[in-house]
C-alpha cells in the first residue's frame, strides 16, 4: 500500500483542486530497498498556477509538502502546469535515469 504516495496525492489535490494531477513512484529507478518511496515524478495542472513563474510553482508544492522532505522523500521531479500550458504541451517528460547519487 503506498502511503507515502497517497499523502502526496491528498495533499496536492486539497491544496490545488488540480485538473489533473499524476504522482508516481520512482523510487525503483533509484538506488533504494524494495518498496521505498522516497523518489517521486509529480504532474500537475492547476489554474492555480496562473501567472506563476515556474520557480514559484515548485516553492509552493515544497511549501505544501514541506513535513515530508527530506525524509521520507528524497527527490521530487516537478511538472507544473496551467491548464491551457497543458492542453498545448500534451504530456509532460520522462525522468532522466538516475546516476546513482554519491556512487556515481
Amino acid at each position: 500500500m503506498p502511503v507515502i504516495q497517497n499523502q502526496v496525492e491528498q495533499r496536492l489535490t486539497d491544496h490545488f483542486a488540480p485538473f489533473f494531477a499524476e504522482i508516481v513512484n520512482e523510487s525503483h529507478m533509484h538506488n533504494v530497498p524494495p518498496g521505498s518511496e522516497s523518489h517521486f515524478k509529480v504532474t500537475l495542472v492547476s489554474d492555480v498556477f496562473s501567472g506563476l513563474r515556474l520557480v514559484k510553482r515548485h516553492q509552493e508544492v515544497y511549501r505544501i509538502l514541506q513535513t515530508l522532505m527530506g525524509a521520507p522523500i528524497h527527490a521530487l521531479a516537478l511538472h507544473t502546469y496551467t491548464e491551457s500550458e497543458w492542453r498545448e504541451r500534451n504530456g509532460s517528460p520522462d525522468s532522466p535515469n538516475c546516476m546513482g547519487g554519491s556512487q556515481a
